[in-house]
């Protein structure tokens, strides 16, 4: 009899807990291509990537005692993966450095209109490309936006309006 997957990952975080590298690993392989990409889209860079997945994993193997049983463990390593993202980017620019250029929303989803627009999210600077991604992707609120920049609702708003309106400028431009 084979296990579900819900069943089958809880056998692994349980025997992860109890020091079973296999185990770990075995979570690992399932979400680490979902933490590489909110990390590759976060930090724009795979060598950057790679190093916040890796972090992401370790943070994790530490805090695997406190995680909630029966809570979904995707979501965990996204948030410490956004986290860490984050925590990066202050000691790169620090937050009074921040600059106020901005990014837009579109309707068409066409395959090459969303690499147009993936194209443009890498030209935003990290903090605006990543509270773009972390509000319309992830489904960050402002609130928690604000609380994990150290900063206001309103800032958070007002990041994510210049953001998209810079996206649909450059958008509109490769048309």
């Amino acid at each position: 009899m084979t296990l579900a997957p819900a069943d089958e990952e809880m056998q692994w975080l349980r025997r992860a807990r109890e020091g079973d590298k296999a185990a770990f690993a075995a979570l690992y392989l399932r979400y680490s291509p979902g933490v590489y990409t909110l990390a590759l889209r976060l930090s724009g860079q795979r060598s950057e990537a790679d190093d916040l997945t890796q972090e992401t994993f370790l943070r994790a193997l530490q805090a695997l005692a406190g995680f909630r049983a029966g809570s979904p463990l995707g979501p965990w390593l996204k948030r410490i993966t956004a986290n860490l993202a984050i925590d990066r980017l202050r000691r790169i620019r620090p937050s009074d450095d921040i600059e106020l250029d901005a990014l837009a929303d579109t309707h068409e989803h066409s395959p090459a209109r969303a690499l147009d627009l993936l194209a443009a999210l890498q030209q935003l600077s990290p903090v605006w490309r990543s509270v773009v991604w972390l509000a319309l992707m992830e489904g960050w609120s402002h609130r928690e936006l604000a609380d994990r920049y150290s900063r206001t609702e309103s800032w958070s708003k007002s990041i994510l309006s210049r953001a998209l309106a810079r996206l649909k400028s450059l958008s509109e431009e490769t048309l």
